[in-house]
């Protein structure tokens, strides 16, 4: 690893740390080197609050002339919540720029880049650009396809069963595995689950970390508008709870929900159930930028056979359950060929306490 591949690492690394923090902004890392010494660091921590140049550049104070920036990602051209940063970089003295990748924002795309070569700054782009690009696949699948990056989350047995005949699923995982899906929910603004996951298990849909956490948006999909009065997700007082319908859904039932502090969406079926394409341009409109399906069976194989899964995380358990009846992961319509089966590329594959934890990307992105 070279130097610039160094420091470019430490500044993804600190990123990171703001996973889930700043949507629907990246995360984005940010240092400052002169004579081989770090003298500036920063990350952007919050949507609407200084980005991480500005915070290297405080720290760095009349240390800049001559020095090299690295930046995870392209340094924004123009003016939003905050000042657009290549005019202060522009104006510091700075003489390189490392930049990871080019912003996907059509607003900046580049723009940031060739105005810093105009002004003489030297600019290389792509150190570390595939790591870039998977700290922030998020705000670029947002950013390029319009809609948000859907997470399928799955945990299931070594023969491939999600919960036994009678729906009983607790606890396939063990506690490590538990605490990365909290980790998860931390870092999306949306959690959604079918109406059966909440008449069954009448879960709180919250983010339980020991450190407290972000909790995501609940949305429940249920086109009869089932929802008990006392369900958990009904509760509103710290975080939203989107209940999804039909079009024509009973406006009594509605009404009711609305009383509660839930708030009712409506979208048209088609044969396979709610439309959940038309359920992503509503959220894409409402800045949902990342979702985390935690479903069922059902609900699970309808984002499946809609192609609407872009990140798959599976949890395998040492456990074997068997049984004709026995439920898998990804129910609906079923498929007659296997030729007709969803490709996907694996990315990672670990242990995490007593599970398996893989996580692929469907080859069609």
């Amino acid at each position: 690893m070279n130097s610039d591949q160094h420091f470019m690492k430490l500044a993804l690394d600190m990123a990171a740390t703001a996973i889930g923090k700043t949507n629907p902004n990246p995360v984005v890392g940010a240092i400052i080197v002169n004579d081989g010494q770090i003298v500036g660091l920063g990350v952007h921590r919050k949507a609407g609050e200084p980005h991480a140049e500005v915070h290297a550049f405080q720290m760095a104070s009349g240390h800049t002339r001559g020095a090299t920036l690295y930046v995870t990602l392209e340094p924004c051209s123009h003016f939003g919540k905050t000042p657009p940063c290549a005019e202060l970089i522009r104006s510091s003295g700075i003489a390189r720029v490392v930049v990871a990748m080019q912003d996907p924002n059509p607003m900046v795309a580049g723009r940031g880049i060739q105005l810093l070569r105009e002004e003489g700054i030297e600019v290389e782009v792509g150190v570390l650009e595939s790591e870039a690009r998977r700290l922030n696949e998020q705000f670029v699948h947002h950013m390029t396809h319009r809609r948000p990056f859907f997470i399928s989350k799955a945990a299931m047995t070594l023969d491939g069963k999600l919960a036994a005949s009678t729906g009983h699923s607790k606890w396939i995982t063990g506690e490590e595995a538990q605490l990365e899906v909290h980790q998860i929910r931390n870092e999306v603004d949306a959690i959604l689950v079918g109406i059966n996951t909440v008449l069954t298990d009448n879960p709180h849909l919250t983010t339980r970390l020991p450190e407290g956490g972000k909790n995501p948006i609940r949305i429940i999909l249920d086109s009869q508008l089932r929802l008990p009065d006392d369900a958990h997700v009904t509760d509103c007082s710290e975080v939203q709870t989107w209940v999804v319908t039909k079009l024509d859904a009973d406006p009594e039932k509605v009404y009711k929900l609305e009383q509660m502090g839930v708030e009712v969406l409506s979208v048209p079926e088609t044969r396979f159930g709610l439309d959940l394409h038309a359920l992503s341009d509503i959220l894409h409109r409402r800045g949902v930028t990342s979702l985390l399906v935690e479903g069922g069976s059902e609900v699970n194989g309808s984002f499946l056979r809609a192609n609407l899964i872009d990140k798959w995380i599976i949890y395998i358990a040492p456990k074997v359950l068997g049984g004709r009846h026995s439920i898998t992961p990804y129910g609906g319509e079923d498929l007659e060929l296997m030729d007709e089966a969803i490709k996907v590329k694996v990315h990672s594959v670990r242990q995490c306490g007593e599970d398996i934890c893989i996580t692929a990307y469907p080859a069609y992105n």
